[in-house]
């Protein structure tokens, strides 16, 4: 009811009529607001009017560029970093060891054979190339080499390069080779990787400063297109068993052996062991800082088993990192040397983050438009295993194959040179490609809440001179029940892993510019300049409701008289009166002529009897509406 009262008052007001007009408006607003400027142009002379307009809105225009400023300033979504110290108990972090070497070389000697052998015919082109033609007599698998071969680039004459394969003609114009002994001993000779595709039709050449990068990235291509068609719990028994790699370990007080580790499949460095996972118990606390208190590990790598083409390293690759997180221990680890006992001294920092939209984070990657292939591990997310995600996905697009090094979704296969011929020149230019980086980049986001953990490294020699030799024959013992001593300087890594403080630094974002400011700024701007307050918004802002009203009435007003005067248009001669009106409703007789009439015809062409009219009623002038002056005269000459 109350709002149909108030659409009656509104449709009545319409009717009505604008009670005041613009100008009206404006010379009242300027009368009665509270903001400075405008009383003055209203009250003063001409002059001094015309003087106060300009002052006026110059600094309106100036208030305005100001909140424009601040409003930018505010949407730009800046933040601040506070740095803050705490103090307390902390959970010890999850600890990632793996071997330098991914698979012992006793079990992938089978698997490699023809590759090794190639690999030797190589380096024996390169270093001695009058030997290798003598003993040019062995039989190689061309298959391997014909598929993406290494050939030396002689770059003296950068508009007509020659490119020599090392185990066959030339494609520039060389036609022995005894060219090759000529450009590999010149200088500016380079070597490099041909990739191709389409059955050889379209070339690329990944080109090397060094013959060592060279042979050591073809192999280990080569090695990859080998590993991935074996299935990865045949290429896990190949690796480094735990009970193997883990001969002593302590937790402060307490023993732990290769049981307490999680084993995983990493493709880079094999199996590797993961302490204090939390995946299925709860994660350990440390008890107190110092070296007493951490992880304390004895480790064989078992260097002589080393794959020789495949690793140069020797030693210990190590993480630490969050709970229930993968260890992208690649990117973001570190080595620990053989013959060492190497002491890990750790700091936590932990950095929080705003989230949107202030930071382009995300707390578990829901929001994040890539498909986590490292989801079957139940880890949670990470910017790394979404890069490395996106970069699958565009491979399995681009190459119809996934790359050996990182999770497969279900349904695909990994690259390999009998199944995708042309894998290895689609993932070189994806890898090449800075789209393609640009792209993952963008989708992928940081986490919002991280840990850090800043290590102080420490190393010396271990076990010493005097010690080694009851050092080795006791964990000789222990491992394999053999007096003779198994182990050797080469193979044995110490670590020692702690706190080294119980304090942890907080990095934390917090709004630079909050509502707060922006309304301080605003109202500090609008009352230095103008004088106004919030009150001086809300004048302007019913002044504005009124001009709109004036002219929603005025345009209601302006559609209602052209209907009127389209109304009249369609009738010739004045209006007729009220008595006429009321005449031609009673009486019958009284009905307008609508045929056309001629000359010669009489009123009524047809002839047809019509009703008798009947008596009409009189015609009262008082009906009719007069002025109120002229009923006054009338009234005063009656009484005269």
């Amino acid at each position: 009811m109350h709002v149909k009262k108030y659409l009656l008052k509104c449709l009545h007001r319409l009717q009505k009529g604008p009670g005041y007009t613009y100008k009206e408006l404006l010379v009242w607003y300027c009368d009665n607001t509270n903001t400075h400027g405008p009383k003055r142009i209203i009250c003063e002379g001409p002059k001094k009017k015309a003087m106060w307009f300009l002052l006026t809105l110059l600094f309106t225009a100036l208030v305005c560029w100001q909140w424009g400023n601040f409003i930018r300033t505010y949407l730009s979504w800046e933040v601040s970093v506070s740095l803050s110290v705490g103090f307390k108990t902390m959970d010890f972090p999850a600890v990632t060891i793996c071997n330098a070497s991914p698979f012992k070389y006793s079990k992938v000697k089978h698997l490699l054979k023809d590759l090794d052998e190639l690999m030797e015919a190589v380096l024996e082109r390169i270093l001695a190339p009058e030997l290798s033609h003598a003993n040019a007599t062995r039989t190689l698998n061309s298959s391997i080499w014909n598929h993406t071969p290494l050939v030396l680039i002689d770059e003296r004459n950068p508009h007509h390069p020659v490119i020599l394969d090392l185990f066959g003609d030339n494609h520039n114009g060389l036609t022995n080779s005894s060219a090759s002994e000529k450009i590999c001993n010149a200088h500016g000779c380079k070597m490099a990787m041909r990739l191709c595709s389409l059955n050889g039709t379209q070339c690329t050449f990944r080109n090397f400063t060094s013959a060592t990068q060279a042979v050591t990235e073809w192999y280990s291509l080569q090695a990859t297109n080998i590993f991935a068609q074996v299935p990865q719990q045949e290429l896990v028994e190949m690796s480094y068993p735990g009970e193997q790699m883990i001969l002593a370990c302590l937790f402060g007080a307490e023993p732990c052996n290769y049981r307490n580790f999680t084993s995983i499949f990493y493709p880079h460095y094999g199996n590797c062991y993961i302490f204090n996972w939390g995946m299925t118990e709860k994660a350990l606390p440390s008890a107190n800082p110092g070296t007493e208190f951490g992880l304390k590990l004895i480790l064989d790598i078992g260097q002589e088993d080393y794959v020789p083409f495949l690793t140069s390293t020797a030693g210990v690759r190590l993480m630490l990192h969050e709970q229930r997180s993968y260890p992208f221990i690649r990117d973001e680890g570190i080595y620990a040397m053989s013959g060492t006992e190497t002491s890990i001294g750790v700091l936590v920092d932990k950095l929080q983050r705003m989230g949107e939209p202030y930071s382009p984070c995300t707390v578990n990657g829901s929001e994040v438009p890539v498909q986590n292939f490292y989801s079957d591990y139940n880890t949670t997310y990470s910017i790394q295993a979404c890069l490395r995600s996106c970069f699958q996905d565009h491979m399995i697009h681009s190459c119809k194959c996934g790359h050996y090094l990182y999770p497969l979704p279900r349904g695909e296969k990994y690259c390999n040179n009998r199944d995708f011929p042309d894998w290895a020149h689609c993932y070189s230019d994806l890898q090449m490609s800075v789209a393609q980086r640009e792209t993952c980049i963008g989708m992928c986001k940081e986490s919002c809440n991280d840990t850090q953990y800043k290590m102080t490294i420490s190393m010396a020699d271990w076990p010493s001179e005097a010690s080694e030799d009851w050092i080795f024959h006791v964990l000789s013992q222990e491992r394999d029940q053999s007096t003779n001593i198994t182990l050797s300087r080469k193979g044995i890594v110490k670590l020692n892993i702690y706190f080294q403080e119980f304090n942890y630094r907080t990095i934390e974002e917090s709004a630079a510019n909050n509502l707060v400011w922006l309304l301080s700024n605003l109202g500090g701007q609008f009352g230095f300049w103008m004088g106004g307050s919030v009150l001086c918004l809300i004048e302007f802002g019913e002044i504005i409701i009124d001009f709109v009203w004036i002219t929603i009435i005025n345009l209601v007003a302006l559609a209602k008289s052209l209907r009127q005067r389209r109304a009249q248009a369609s009738y010739s001669g004045p209006p007729p009166t009220v008595a006429e009106l009321v005449e031609a409703h009673t009486n019958f007789g009284f009905q307008p002529d609508t045929a056309p009439r001629s000359p010669n015809t009489g009123p009524y062409p047809n002839e047809q009897a019509l009703p008798i009219p009947g008596t009409p009623p009189p015609n009262y002038d008082s009906l009719r509406l007069q002025p109120l002056d002229v009923i006054e005269s009338d009234s005063e000459g009656d009484a005269i």
